[in-house]
């Protein structure tokens, strides 16, 4: 088992050996030695951001995912460190098959009556889980997905010293703030604990197959539930070429274009109809089979988007393809993203610019640029320092994806040509919609139950106007603050009032007396007079100072 300490030592010495000890001194001083990058080393001829993409590399595999989540928040980081991030590639060396089978007898304590035979070399080995192809006792082939032993330890340890480090940095460094690391951490942690779980990668996919089941030539693994557990994903075993590979489909008598489009238009309807979508498009994540069927795998990372959600996708990809401002704005808006009043104007001005520059000129959709809208508009995020929430900022990273494949299919495919027509279709039918007039239906119940509530809220109120019942509660901070300043006030004027006491008596009880005093209560009337005289002088100071630091 790794322990915190241990792991610790080992992050040190991975970061300190690509140049970035001193900031981990700084964030933890005292708490390890810390070395210098070693001569001849490849971080000697990296640029920095090349040096954390290798040292997230080298720290395993919740890094790894780390930097890949990242990768997705283009609107904070800078243009080269997203580069670096998108090329971290989740592959891991295989671990033993006896390790593996292991898992399989623990979790699968009957798998000899359930298999006839499990290949032992790998088909994939990545940071989580290790693919083997197997066979079932009918002879079905299927992938068997085997989670990697202790890696749910080595995780939750990684994630806890991500916490760690992320609270630190935001106290050394407050700029950093501006970046939210611990809010980073947070929705990683959230997500990479899901991917733990093989359950949710299985329901993720019966329930895209469930949307898709009546879409010709999208294909979703069938899942074999009587077999699969938390640690153990059996699946149908797929057989096919990469998307990303159109010499291969091509000799299989397919088209890539036709593939291309259709793997957009899949994209689509998850996005706009269903609300769930296939979160992680990369390549590998995608093949096509003999038949033509697009195959979609890895269902760890999915997109939730609600209607409302939805609809103000729509009208921000309306709002670029058409030129239209305010229309953006309010759909960024829409997605809780704050613009800060002084900011309206110049962000006008960078959409303005952005929209001439990368929508074609007039020329129509057909010299619709989205790659490079995207980059401008978060790098306009950026500028403006906008909170984006993650839902947008995956939506923006899938359409990227999927963009980049379909170029890579052909060249000639675009974007806007293949978007616009699906969008005006989808918002005709939306008009008019189930979803559309239940929504419709119960803001109009919600507005007629306020307005029947009028008359006997109004009497209730009258009522206790009457009857002195009433009751308005009035909570501001000025308020508070004037209160105390009236009950620090009326403590030094009860402290005013004993001290002028303690003189005046004092005086009359040394001045009035008829009779000799014991020299005892001589010295206390003295003491007590001398003491109310320092404490005036005390007072008065005081009022002067701060009076005179409050007029400075």
């Amino acid at each position: 088992m790794v322990t915190r300490i241990v792991r610790y030592a080992q992050i040190v010495d991975v970061l300190s050996k690509y140049g970035f000890g001193i900031g981990l001194e700084k964030i933890f001083p005292g708490r390890a030695r810390f070395r210098l990058p070693q001569t001849g080393t490849k971080s000697d001829a990296s640029t920095i951001y090349e040096r954390i993409r290798l040292a997230l590399e080298e720290l395993g595999p919740t890094f790894v995912k780390f930097g890949q989540i990242m990768s997705t928040r283009t609107e904070l980081l800078p243009p080269e460190m997203i580069e670096q991030l998108k090329k971290l590639q989740d592959h891991a060396k295989p671990i033993p098959f006896s390790e593996v089978m292991a898992v399989i007898e623990e979790n699968c304590p009957d798998w000899q009556d359930c298999f006839c035979d499990i290949e032992e070399t790998p088909v994939a080995s990545a940071s989580i889980g290790q693919v083997h192809r197997a066979y079932l006792k009918d002879g079905t082939k299927v992938a068997l997905k085997v989670r990697r032993p202790r890696i749910d330890e080595i995780i939750e340890t990684d994630l806890q010293i991500l916490e760690s480090m992320a609270e630190r940095m935001e106290m050394v460094f407050p700029e950093t703030r501006l970046y939210n690391p611990t809010g980073m951490v947070d929705d990683f942690a959230h997500q990479i604990v899901k991917e733990l779980d093989f359950m949710h990668d299985a329901r993720n996919a019966d329930r895209m197959a469930r949307n898709f089941r009546d879409v010709p030539g999208i294909k979703f693994p069938k899942i074999y539930w009587e077999f699969s557990t938390p640690h153990v994903l059996v699946m149908e075993f797929i057989e096919g070429v990469r998307i990303d590979d159109p010499e291969a489909m091509v000799q299989m008598g397919l088209d890539p274009h036709e593939i291309g489009v259709r793997g957009f238009h899949a994209y689509l309807k998850m996005i706009f109809e269903d609300g769930f979508f296939h979160g992680d498009p990369h390549p590998g994540n995608l093949f096509v089979t003999k038949e033509g069927d697009i195959v979609f795998l890895d269902f760890g990372v999915v997109g939730i988007l609600r209607p409302e959600k939805r609809q103000n996708f729509i009208n921000l990809l309306f709002a670029l393809v058409n030129d239209d401002i305010e229309l953006m704005i309010r759909s960024l808006e829409g997605f809780g993203i704050v613009i800060a009043e002084e900011d309206r104007e110049g962000l006008r001005d960078d959409l303005y610019i952005m929209m001439h520059d990368f929508s074609g000129g007039g020329e129509g959709v057909s010299h619709f640029d989205f790659g490079l809208m995207v980059n401008e508009l978060t790098d306009s995020m950026r500028r403006y320092r906008l909170k984006v929430p993650m839902n947008l900022m995956l939506l923006l990273k899938v359409f990227m994806m999927v963009l980049d494949i379909g170029l890579r299919l052909d060249p000639n495919f675009n974007f806007g040509t293949e978007v616009t027509p699906y969008l005006t279709k989808l918002a005709d039918t939306n008009t008019l919609s189930a979803g559309y007039v239940k929504r419709a239906s119960m803001t109009l119940l919600e507005a007629a139950d306020a307005i029947l509530d009028m008359p006997r809220n109004v009497n209730l109120m009258l009522r206790r106007l009457s009857t002195g019942t009433f009751k308005l509660e009035i909570v501001d901070t000025d308020l508070q603050k004037l209160q105390m300043a009236l009950d620090r006030a009326s403590d030094k004027v009860m402290i005013g009032l004993v001290v002028a006491s303690l003189v005046i008596g004092s005086s009359l009880v040394l001045q009035s007396a008829s009779f000799t005093l014991p020299k005892e209560v001589t010295w206390i009337a003295i003491g007590a007079f001398t003491a109310a005289v320092l404490t005036g002088f005390y007072a008065v100071y005081h009022v002067v100072f701060l009076k005179f630091r409050m007029e400075r």
